[in-house]
């Protein structure tokens, strides 16, 4: 996985380019070609291994969400933490954020859980580990995404501009520890997983909060309204 062979957007691959070229990443490519060549069905597709970057370049960024690893259900995953694709059933964990979201600004769920529309405004849509084989959860996490995902992190953590970090669940809060609070905004609740989201993600109202910090500095707020129709690329 060298830096020339890689498609990503140009603001990443200036900022990730060095981790290309480590070790660590050519051991995870040669775990993955290996695992192809066994026949496993590995998930996103290549071709969107970094989709939630190329969807949103590293100096728009306005607000990160994280997630841990991609659905493992055929036709579910895309490359955006929480997302799938058109036509997919919406997820447990998205059905409640689609209630805090009604809840926090009066937006009606939307019929589809496709999140491409919040990715594009600057939602940075980031999951730890960025591929999974089918029907096993957490396959390939400690396969070395998760070096990579943290320099991505760093990377947004550096940026001038401030950021909002919505960080739910104790996964994404202990990746993320050492984003700097002093200059960005850093919201914590549990997971909106339906075994978790009745202890503190109902009612934590961060789609809101975080409108407020980005008008506070000067920033444009999240239309988090998702468009009622969408198709994927």
């Amino acid at each position: 996985m060298t830096d020339t062979a890689v498609k990503l957007e140009e603001s990443w691959k200036l900022a990730l380019g060095d981790e290309f070229s480590s070790p660590y990443m050519q051991q995870l490519r040669e775990f993955l070609v290996e695992e192809k060549a066994k026949g496993k069905h590995i998930f996103p597709r290549g071709a969107e291994f970094f989709r939630a970057m190329d969807l949103t370049p590293l100096d728009q960024v306005r607000v990160v969400i994280l997630g841990q690893d991609p659905y493992h259900g055929a036709g579910q995953a895309h490359g955006l933490c929480f997302s799938v694709r058109p036509g997919v059933r919406i997820p447990p964990s998205l059905v409640n954020i689609y209630k805090e979201l009604e809840t926090d600004l009066g937006i009606p769920p939307a019929r589809h859980g496709f999140l491409e529309s919040w990715a594009r405004q600057g939602v940075l849509l980031l999951n730890s580990v960025l591929t999974v084989e089918e029907g096993r959860a957490a396959a390939h996490q400690g396969k070395g995404w998760e070096r990579f995902t943290d320099a991505a992190i760093r990377a947004v953590n550096e940026q001038p501009h401030p950021v909002v970090f919505m960080l739910w669940g104790s996964y994404a809060q202990k990746k993320a520890a050492f984003v700097d609070t002093k200059r960005h905004l850093v919201l914590k609740s549990v997971h909106p997983s339906p075994l978790s989201a009745h202890n503190g993600f109902f009612g934590s109202r961060h789609f809101s909060k975080a409108n407020a910090f980005l008008e506070g500095q000067g920033r444009e707020p999240i239309n988090w309204r998702l468009p009622e129709r969408v198709e994927a690329a």
